[in-house]
């Protein structure tokens, strides 16, 4: 639990710090943010706001978690490592579209062909590192089964099917934030949220850990590395709570596809190490709401020849649009993502409870 509070302390602690060393680099340097032309109108006043503060999110996330570590003498886990090259990986390739809006000097960086192809490759990776290397015990940090609050027995998925869940997984959340990075805090405020929720869930399985002989029960988990998947993912939350400080309206800075990407994927790849995957529809389901928005939009526009179910999507736009002012837009759907995890928790808490 020390190392637990020393990674969520330290993180927080190194965004707030960082993030306006960073503000200061991008803006001596004019590395600011391009607007989209059909957004809403109230949105132009942001044209220049420096961006790429993802930096900060995924440096200040894995300095804690090392910093932690090397505090208390622990050696890394295999997860974890995983979990923290899968942000790092994506972050970069995310840094690559902010660095190509930038340079361009335009809303639109890589090409969506480039960055689906990015994100295909590095989730392959992640997948087939993680569905390989077991432990002394045969357990591998990754199981080829789909999973809702453990493995659910009946899907056990092949090889080949199981790499491509999970590379789907990895691709869908971390456009999903992505699309959810549209206002001033929205995406920060809403991952500090499930970031949370899955360190208490970590806590959870690591406390009724099957490897744990000493309190091993009947509805113990097999997973692989809880405790430090908990390091990891309170060290995510602390950065993007330390980083909501300069990006609450009015932002000071952007996390830019560098940061959404990041916390996209690392939610994923949380997901498929705690055996959890379906489980976070319901943690991140406001993630879910804002990409259902822009597929709904899309498809209902091609399907009717013009006509709209929105007035824009991401849907927080529509609400934009409605006349909502921009920082209620923001608290309510924090109240969304709040209950929603709160709901998350209810059940994987219920479901070990019921089955005493």
């Amino acid at each position: 639990m020390i190392m637990i509070l020393l990674a969520g302390g330290l993180s927080l602690l190194f965004a707030m710090l960082a993030t306006p060393l960073l503000i200061n680099f991008l803006t001596r340097r004019q590395y600011g943010q391009f607007i989209r032309e059909d957004g809403p109108t109230a949105h132009y006043v942001k044209r220049g706001t420096p961006t790429m503060g993802g930096l900060v999110i995924v440096g200040a996330a894995v300095l804690a978690y090392f910093v932690a570590h090397l505090l208390r003498w622990q050696a890394p886990s295999l997860s974890a490592l995983l979990v923290l090259g899968l942000a790092i990986g994506m972050g970069t390739l995310g840094f690559l579209d902010d660095w190509a809006k930038i340079s361009k000097e335009r809303s639109l960086g890589l090409t969506p062909r480039g960055k689906l192809i990015g994100q295909f490759l590095i989730g392959a990776a992640f997948a087939l590192l993680a569905l390989n290397f077991p432990n002394d015990r045969g357990l591998t940090p990754a199981s080829p089964a789909v999973s809702f609050l453990r493995d659910i027995n009946w899907l056990h998925l092949p090889l080949f099917l199981a790499v491509l869940f999970i590379v789907f997984l990895i691709m869908s959340w971390s456009n999903a934030v992505n699309l959810t990075d549209g206002l001033d805090g929205l995406a920060a405020g809403s991952a500090t949220l499930v970031f949370a929720a899955y360190t208490l869930v970590s806590i959870w399985q690591f406390n009724q850990w099957c490897s744990r002989a000493s309190t091993a029960g009947p509805r113990c988990y097999v997973v692989r590395d809880p405790h430090d998947l908990a390091v990891v993912a309170i060290a995510f939350a602390g950065a993007c709570f330390g980083f909501l400080w300069w990006n609450a309206k009015p932002a000071k800075i952007f996390m830019g596809d560098t940061g959404s990407m990041a916390i996209g994927a690392t939610l994923a790849g949380l997901s498929v190490l705690t055996r959890t995957e379906l489980l976070l529809v319901v943690l991140g389901l406001l993630f879910v709401i804002e990409v259902g928005s822009v597929a709904l939009q899309v498809g209902y526009f091609k399907a009717t020849k013009g006509k709209r179910i929105f007035k824009m999507s991401p849907i927080h736009h529509h609400f934009e649009l409605l006349g909502w002012q921009e920082v209620t837009v923001v608290i309510r759907f924090w109240i969304i993502c709040g209950l929603c995890v709160a709901l998350g928790v209810g059940i994987f808490y219920a479901e070990w409870v019921v089955g005493q």
